[in-house]
């Protein structure tokens, strides 16, 4: 009986002992992780106000400002060509002349008859006037009149069709018919493009098409010209997407006389997405979790404290802020992931 006392004794004891030393280890390791933490080094960033920007490059086709075919307008043999291919023209030039001779007698005949009607119906005015002839002799001169000059106007656009001209100023890159070749209404007499100024049609992605706006400066770059950029600006940005959910925009620039680009070249554009103002900005890097679900570390006399965040665009590596923030506070920009809320740190600079 003695004997089991003396044990029961010995265990009682040696169970407080366990319990002192096990609260003895819980106490010297909170004060170690607090410690741990008292130190952890962080690094910060300054809540401020950016004009912000990002850049993005895509590559898109050089096309011609206007490109045109230029087609006949009525049949006939051609008796005349005045272009190659590659010569420059102006509106309005004759690029061919289709044989005439029917239509200018045509047009002569029914010139003559208007010219006739319209001294009839002048002389019949008059004589109205004066009482000398009745109103349905004047209704007919006047029909008459009428008649002949819509024939006038008829044989006068068969003949000036028989002279094709350009509708555009350009340079000709094709001329499919030679002299004596016979061409009947819309066959292709020429083609004929504007590249003083050219455009730059591309597709944008959805994320960034409503980071543009039109009238936006880009930069052009092509591998014919390593080095040279030539200044553009976005003519138009389509309010429809397509299939892939990327929007058709149309760069204008002026084509340069020292290093002249042509229609059909590729050309690499650098889009600048700028904010319309400054607005309260920290680094992506400083965020917690995704910019759905915004957090941040606020460092405020050695502690960090944790905030929810309204985050807007991001732009590059900044974010823009709506709410959470003010202007001049310090958040943490590394270390931010072993902190806890309320909990010293350590700056690092």
């Amino acid at each position: 009986m003695k004997k089991t006392k003396v044990i029961a004794g010995a265990i009682i004891v040696l169970a407080l002992i366990v319990a002192v030393l096990l609260n003895n280890k819980s106490k010297m390791q909170a004060k170690s992780e607090n410690d741990i933490a008292k130190f952890l080094p962080v690094t910060l960033a300054t809540v401020e106000k950016k004009q912000l920007s990002e850049d993005f490059t895509l590559t898109g086709t050089i096309a011609a400002n206007n490109d045109v075919a230029v087609l006949s307008e009525t049949d006939g043999r051609v008796t005349k060509v005045f272009v190659e291919i590659g010569d420059h023209v102006k509106a309005g030039e004759v690029l061919v002349q289709l044989d005439d001779e029917m239509k200018k007698a045509n047009y002569d005949a029914a010139e003559v008859s208007y010219e006739k009607m319209k001294k009839d119906l002048e002389r019949y005015t008059k004589m109205f006037k004066e009482g000398s002839v009745s109103d349905i002799q004047l209704e007919t001169a006047k029909l008459g009149y009428q008649s002949a000059e819509a024939q006038y106007i008829i044989a006068r656009r068969q003949y000036n069709d028989a002279k094709i001209k350009t509708p555009i100023s350009g340079i000709v890159t094709s001329r499919p018919v030679g002299v004596g070749a016979t061409v009947q209404k819309n066959n292709v007499i020429a083609n004929v493009v504007d590249i003083s100024t050219l455009k730059v049609k591309l597709n944008v992605a959805e994320e960034d098409a409503f980071k543009l706006k039109v009238g936006d400066p880009v930069d052009v770059s092509t591998d014919v010209y390593p080095g040279i950029t030539f200044r553009g600006t976005i003519e138009t940005i389509s309010d429809k997407a397509d299939e892939a959910h990327t929007y058709p925009v149309q760069i204008k620039l002026a084509n340069n006389a020292t290093h002249p680009l042509k229609a059909g070249m590729f050309g690499r554009v650098s889009f600048i997405s700028i904010t319309s103002g400054k607005v309260l900005a920290i680094p992506r890097e400083a965020l917690l979790g995704s910019t759905k679900n915004a957090q941040v570390f606020v460092v405020d006399q050695g502690v960090a404290h944790l905030r929810d965040l309204v985050v807007g665009a991001e732009v590059g590596t900044n974010l823009e802020v709506l709410s959470g923030v003010k202007e001049g506070e310090q958040v943490v920009l590394s270390g931010q992931n072993n902190l806890k809320d309320n909990v010293a740190v350590t700056v690092v600079k």
